[in-house]
């Protein structure tokens, strides 16, 4: 195996890792001490109106209810300006990540157009040789040469399918 090949999985995983860390960032987003705060105020007022079930308490629990209500309101009211600011950014750095994947998939595939990256014994690409091939079979050796092109699309499928269980992991409580 050619260092060359290890060097563009590796440059292609840290890029895949980069924009799944991007992507699990922008879907948790931020949770300030007033949006905790008030979630816990909520989740108290309901369990006190869930308590309070019997026919003289009812007028009690519904004021609750209603309480925990306006509180849901301020919550979303929070979180939609909150959302606002931060899509932008997450926008901003979203766009910088996909111009720096195209600009470095580029160098790569200029770098390594007239040069192979990898040879791989011919019986590992069995059904897939001749798409994978850049020059056929080296006679030498009898392996297939693998060019940068089917390399790039192969190293960012693995990598990205690797990126989503890596992200699955670290999302597990």
């Amino acid at each position: 195996m050619s260092l060359a090949a290890i060097f563009v999985f590796v440059l292609v995983f840290a890029l895949q890792l980069l924009d799944g860390y991007l992507d699990l960032a922008k879907k948790r987003g931020s949770q300030s001490e007033e949006q905790i705060k008030l979630r816990l105020e909520i989740k108290q007022l309901l369990t006190e109106a869930n308590q309070l079930s019997t026919p003289s308490t009812f007028a009690q629990a519904a004021k609750l209810k209603r309480l925990a209500v306006a509180k849901e309101k301020e919550l979303g009211k929070i979180q939609e300006q909150d959302t606002k600011g931060t899509q932008s950014l997450y926008d901003k750095y979203g766009k910088f990540m996909l111009v720096t994947k195209v600009l470095i998939y580029a160098l790569l595939v200029l770098w390594f157009w007239s040069t192979p990256v990898t040879t791989v014994p011919r019986h590992l690409l069995q059904p897939f040789g001749k798409m994978f091939s850049l020059r056929g079979v080296d006679s030498a050796t009898g392996h297939v040469v693998v060019g940068i092109l089917p390399w790039l699309f192969l190293t960012s499928r693995v990598s990205k399918l690797l990126c989503q269980k890596f992200s699955f992991v670290l999302l597990r409580p």
